[in-house]
């Protein structure tokens, strides 16, 4: 059987690789369907904070839909509900809206890519694991349960039209600080994290949602207002390191296994700290606070969430390389 192929896609523009391809060959059994960003019209999205979209059937300020009190919801709530615009953690739209184009209104409606956002702000990967934010939230894990039972018999997910995206850790990196754990332990642990989220990919996949998979690893968050300079920082810098590789790690794994699906990886960890590094290239002056308002100078709107800007420039890296990634 031939090897798998790992393809690697620079940046021209930022000058390091921001998003890789696990292409495995296919087994005889297998079809691999070759990616194209221009073909694709539906995404689904599963997350917290930085992906979630308010719809009008969401929970306010955290959802889409629903929320752990209203779990459920009908074909017909699903089909109607409505995002509602400049409505995320940033000052506005987010990277997910500037990706797909797919602003306000129903999803449905979106052309050329409908966005399904069933991300959760707050998220972390498995309530087993870390306590819920609120009685309300819904981890990550129950997204996925969450689409499965309501809306996958709802909304079309043909392989060769759909583009699953998945960004979770934030959270779990951040609130894992106040346990006193050695570098071991929490390493050990960021596997129990990975083998939930994963179990969690595998039944979106079970229940065949398929076709092209994004991961994004977690950010440079240690950067952030809440965090920069803190005596925790070095602590949370390698949480972040040990648990992006453990997901980089499991990707592979993953991909390994699922040969009829194409599996990108999108470095949002070296996007953010080279955008940081650069941040007078893309008009942010202060890098360092924060402004809950529409001031373009700040790269922060509040002490872990980037702005409206930032995630417009994410989205357009993110489309660049999903445009690479269909050549």
């Amino acid at each position: 059987m031939p090897p798998s192929l790992t393809v690697a896609l620079a940046a021209a523009s930022a000058g390091l690789v921001v998003i890789s391809a696990v292409l495995s060959a296919p087994a005889p059994s297998a079809v691999h369907r070759k990616f194209n960003w221009d073909s694709t019209k539906y995404v689904y999205a599963f997350g917290d904070s930085y992906t979630f979209v308010q719809g009008t059937e969401g929970h306010n300020t955290f959802s889409f839909i629903g929320d752990g009190f209203h779990f459920s919801f009908t074909p017909k709530e699903l089909l109607e509900d409505e995002i509602a615009p400049r409505n995320t953690s940033s000052d506005g739209s987010n990277w997910t809206e500037f990706l797909t184009g797919c602003f306000q209104g129903k999803p449905s409606d979106c052309s050329p890519h409908q966005l399904w956002n069933f991300a959760f702000a707050g998220a972390d990967v498995d309530q087993a694991l870390l306590p819920l934010h609120h009685n309300f939230s819904i981890d990550l894990v129950d997204e996925v349960n969450q689409w499965a039972t309501y809306a996958s018999h709802v909304v079309p997910h043909p392989p060769a039209e759909t583009l699953v995206a998945w960004w979770i850790g934030i959270n779990d990196t951040g609130d894992t600080l106040n346990r006193n754990m050695t570098e071991a332990e929490f390493k050990a642990f960021w596997e129990l994290e990975m083998h939930s989220l994963f179990r969690a990919v595998q039944k979106a996949y079970d229940n065949d949602l398929r076709g092209t998979y994004l991961f994004f690893n977690v950010p440079p968050l240690e950067r952030s207002p809440d965090h920069l300079g803190t005596a925790i920082a070095p602590t949370y810098k390698q949480n972040i390191l040990d648990y992006n590789a453990a997901l980089a790690a499991h990707t592979a794994a993953f991909a390994q296994a699922h040969r009829d699906v194409t599996v990108l990886s999108f470095d949002a960890h070296g996007w953010f700290n080279k955008i940081l590094d650069t941040a007078e290239e893309h008009g942010f002056k202060n890098i360092t606070g924060f402004c809950e308002c529409k001031n373009p100078d700040f790269f922060w709107f509040n002490t872990g969430h980037p702005t409206e800007h930032v995630h417009r420039l994410l989205a357009h890296a993110v489309d660049a390389e999903l445009r690479a990634a269909s050549k």
